[in-house]
């Protein structure tokens, strides 16, 4: 853990130093797939665990109204976060095994062409492992966004997002960095170039 053995500055600096190490090329590739997704009428499924659950909501929740400018006549982007539907996956989770809270709700929604985001710091949690073998074999496109080594998913999943850094709470503080990113450069690809000095 990070901040348990830097003072702030040094583990401020530190941060700046890993955000600097994201590989762009997969960032922008992230966003070229979720663009693709958006022209083709696609959905983009999140799933993620704890901190990455929540990181999943809330990326969820940019790409939903982020990326717009007209609320009114814009075509939405379909965008759904498996992690926020709290009852459904209590009823998996409790008959059947938290493995499957994920997996399930892909059989339910999922379809080929669509795309899965799969957000495991370590890349190695069962049910985001599961849920992107059942994408991967229904012609699902999945992208795996990892910290660590990036365990099992970098491998597992088409195309990755990898923050190579040992310390969860910080990979989750990159992520989030690249989302936001991502949405500025999302709503630029969508709805066209900002006037400067005005806000998306």
């Amino acid at each position: 853990m990070l901040a348990a053995t830097l003072g702030v500055r040094d583990y401020l600096d530190r941060v700046c130093e890993e955000i600097r190490r994201i590989d762009v090329a997969q960032l922008e590739n992230l966003a070229a797939l979720i663009e693709a997704a958006y022209r083709d009428g696609r959905t983009v499924f999140v799933i993620g665990n704890g901190g990455s659950a929540a990181n999943a909501s809330h990326l969820c929740e940019d790409l939903n109204k982020g990326i717009l400018r007209d609320f009114e006549s814009q075509r939405r982007l379909r965008v759904l976060s498996l992690t926020d539907n709290t009852a459904g996956i209590m009823a998996w989770a409790n008959d059947e095994g938290y493995d499957r809270v994920f997996i399930e709700q892909l059989k339910t929604y999922g379809a080929p062409g669509d795309l899965l985001l799969a957000i495991s710091g370590s890349g190695n949690s069962p049910n985001v492992l599961r849920a992107v073998e059942w994408a991967n074999d229904t012609g699902m496109t999945t992208l795996g966004i990892t910290g660590y080594s990036g365990g099992t998913l970098r491998q597992l999943a088409q195309h990755s997002l990898h923050c190579p850094l040992d310390d969860m709470g910080t990979v989750e503080s990159l992520h989030m960095v690249a989302f936001h990113w991502l949405i500025g450069d999302l709503y630029r690809r969508i709805s066209g170039p900002v006037a400067e000095g005005q806000g998306a």
